[in-house]
């Protein structure tokens, strides 16, 4: 929503703990060039990847949170892969009468 962009969501998982977002359009390529030869390594995209991990985080759910594909690096789109590393813990409260 603030990028801009809207992703696919897609779920190629049997146990439901793995999602991967494709984004058509990365808004955070255009402050980018090229990638210099002895850089090559680098992930300029990991921002995004960073801000999943850390608002899941904040919700209390751990996830692995990695780039699959980039168009930095000459693929046709972007595409994050989360996968959930644990459940999270549901609380039962008990009511004071």
């Amino acid at each position: 929503m603030y990028l801009g962009v809207t992703p696919t969501v897609t779920c190629n998982n049997a146990m439901g703990n793995e999602f991967s977002l494709i984004l058509a359009k990365n808004p955070l390529v255009d402050f980018v060039e090229e990638l210099p030869a002895s850089r090559s390594s680098l992930c300029y995209c990991s921002l995004l990847s960073g801000t999943i991990r850390g608002a899941l985080e904040m919700i209390h759910l751990a996830a692995e949170v990695i780039f699959l594909q980039d168009t930095l690096k000459g693929d046709d789109v972007t595409e994050i892969r989360i996968t959930f590393l644990k459940k999270a813990e549901t609380k039962k409260y008990k009511r004071n009468k």
